[in-house]
């Protein structure tokens, strides 16, 4: 019995196909975020966040991908969304979007900045000398700088007392290209204290590239204010609502902690991570929301992992290492599960024209949905009928997960390179080999004199075996490491232990659940889902995908408030 691996690099190039397929060229390139799998025929269909945040989360999603394959495949497509970036530039140096027959009043939100600004810097880190990046840059960390309402008193009624910390807050969640602040529009998605603070973590990072200590001002003021005033977490960092902006700003108050050394926001950020991990399952299926819709009725999107992985891997830097178990398990289970591999299922009708005025197309869905991540799974499978079966937003955002999972799946400290993810890889030092989940065994062949530390986790047992070159091995043991110094070219250095499938009862979504593990693998979950099974790892077994009449549309589409067909 054979089963299938956990391979990044295929998951990259599936995504790259997504990305610069699932496109407008008749807009520059447009994402579409809206893809309808079910309808018969299947379409896909813009809406105004196609030209909001999608143009920044899909840059940066598509730079992530390009590095990890190394290759300039999609050049042209990143070249596009650059080009949409720096359009719509207005009033204190926000980012609005072009005016199209699907979008209703222009305005922007600080919500969709957080995406904005992820790419500028994406954009700064690639080209430091990039002057048009950095100015959009420099002016939105100004202008939304400028427009926040600074709290410096608190009168109560003992007397009046200084704040002596930043404290800045929004007047609100919409700006207007034309009124600016109007307080009688809302973007109906309530929850303005953490919805308008997701931008807390790319502060930072310009902070980081750039010394810019206007970022770390408004980042620091941000996060007292969601952390104190906002009362929106409780003393255990709990919550009521959107996970994926939770999470988000949980990574960016621990990068925020790191590099000002400032203790507190590590500990809030690990205490709303260990809250998002309370209500997730242990293979990395975790809710859209919290205590908001019963848990039975919750759906895991894909950003919401991306989140995880993030504020894991800020755990990890910030001292923290048995966060890796997390940031390993979440990524090669069901951020993949969540990919978009097959669509035998969807009904195509390539005689249909592009309605280029109402920015709909038919041509090739089934193809070009490939690669795509869903907005909306349930741990055993993707619904096709449910709105956001497939979601433009998480397909920006996993790719950055995939590329922080391999970026640091192998890690170089002075001369001991540490195997931290098990996959394959090859560094400048050592080619990688992973057998999981076939067989419990990793082998590193030296090309470089180093040594090799091997990250040893829970799931292989206390008998591990090591052996260089085919003979065995006495490791030195550090920090949850074992490290074979001083290697020489050509070396191999293996670990191996027993794995077998073990069966574990786990209750999630509401669901009881049978979850077949193999080390660190899913292989399978019982009881089996639908319409698109998730966990089919068996290789002797052939895939079992729904049919085109498994599939029944009704007719109706939900577009939510925002996204209204004319």
């Amino acid at each position: 019995m054979a089963y299938e691996k956990f391979d990044p690099v295929h998951n990259a190039e599936l995504v790259m196909n997504y990305i610069t397929t699932m496109v407008d060229e008749d807009y520059d390139n447009l994402p579409y975020w809206l893809i309808l799998p079910h309808k018969k025929p299947a379409e896909a269909a813009h809406c105004r966040v196609d030209d909001a945040e999608l143009v920044g989360s899909w840059y940066e999603g598509i730079d992530a991908i390009g590095k990890m394959l190394n290759t300039h495949k999609g050049d042209a497509v990143k070249e596009s969304f650059r080009r949409h970036l720096m359009k719509s530039w207005g009033e204190h140096g926000l980012r609005f979007h072009e005016d199209y027959n699907w979008s209703r009043t222009n305005h922007a939100s600080f919500h969709e900045m957080g995406y904005i600004l992820p790419a500028l810097n994406r954009i700064i880190e690639n080209d430091p000398e990039d002057k048009e990046a950095e100015k959009r840059a420099s002016e939105l960390v100004r202008g939304m700088r400028s427009i926040v309402i600074e709290r410096k008193v608190r009168t109560f009624w003992s007397g009046d007392f200084e704040e002596t910390e930043p404290i800045y807050e929004f007047p609100n969640d919409v700006f207007l290209r034309d009124g600016g602040f109007d307080l009688t529009r809302h973007t109906g998605r309530g929850e303005q204290p953490i919805r308008n603070s997701i931008m807390l973590r790319a502060l930072v990072r310009r902070y980081e590239l750039t010394g810019d200590e206007v970022a770390l001002d408004l980042a620091r003021g941000i996060a007292n204010y969601v952390l104190g005033v906002s009362r929106y977490f409780n003393y255990r960092m709990e919550f009521f609502g959107h996970v994926h902006s939770a999470g988000w700003v949980a990574s960016g108050l621990v990068a925020l902690g790191r590099i000002t050394g400032e203790e507190k926001y590590i500990k809030s950020g690990k205490g709303i991570y260990e809250y998002i991990r309370s209500i997730s399952s242990s293979f990395g299926w975790v809710p859209e929301y919290a205590q908001w819709h019963p848990m039975e009725e919750e759906h895991c999107e894909t950003c919401c992992i991306k989140d995880m992985i993030e504020c894991a891997n800020e755990l990890i830097l910030a001292g923290y290492d048995e966060y890796w178990d997390d940031l390993n398990r979440f990524a090669r289970n069901q951020l993949v599960e969540n990919q978009v591999k097959n669509a035998d299922y969807v009904v195509v009708d390539n005689s249909l024209p592009n309605d280029k005025e109402n920015g709909i197309t038919y041509r090739d869905i089934n193809k070009r949905m490939i690669g795509g991540f869903t907005g909306g799974s349930l741990p055993n499978s993707i619904s096709l009928t449910r709105f956001r079966s497939i979601a433009g937003c998480c397909v920006g955002m996993a790719p950055v997960a995939l590329s922080i999972v391999w970026d640091r799946a192998i890690t170089k400290e002075g001369s001991t390179v540490t195997v931290n993810i098990p996959l394959d890889k090859e560094t400048d030092e050592i080619i990688l080999s992973c057998e999981y989940p076939n067989e419990g065994k990793l082998t590193a062949k030296v090309k470089k004199n180093c040594s090799v530390g091997f990250r040893l986790y829970p799931f292989m047992g206390d008998k591990v075996e090591f052996t260089l070159n085919g003979k065995p091995y006495a490791p030195k043991i550090e920090k949850g490491t074992a490290v074979f110094e001083d290697l020489k070219e050509n070396d191999v250095a293996a670990l191996s232990h027993k794995i077998e499938t073990v069966e574990k009862k786990e209750h999630v979504r509401g669901m009881d659940l049978t979850v077949l593990w193999r080390g660190c693998d899913v292989v399978d979950i019982l009881p089996h889902g639908e319409h698109v099974r998730l966990y089919q790892r068996d290789l002797s077994v052939p895939k079992d995908y729904p049919k085109p009449e498994d599939v029944q549309y009704t007719g109706a589409v939900n577009y939510g408030p925002t996204q209204q067909k004319k």
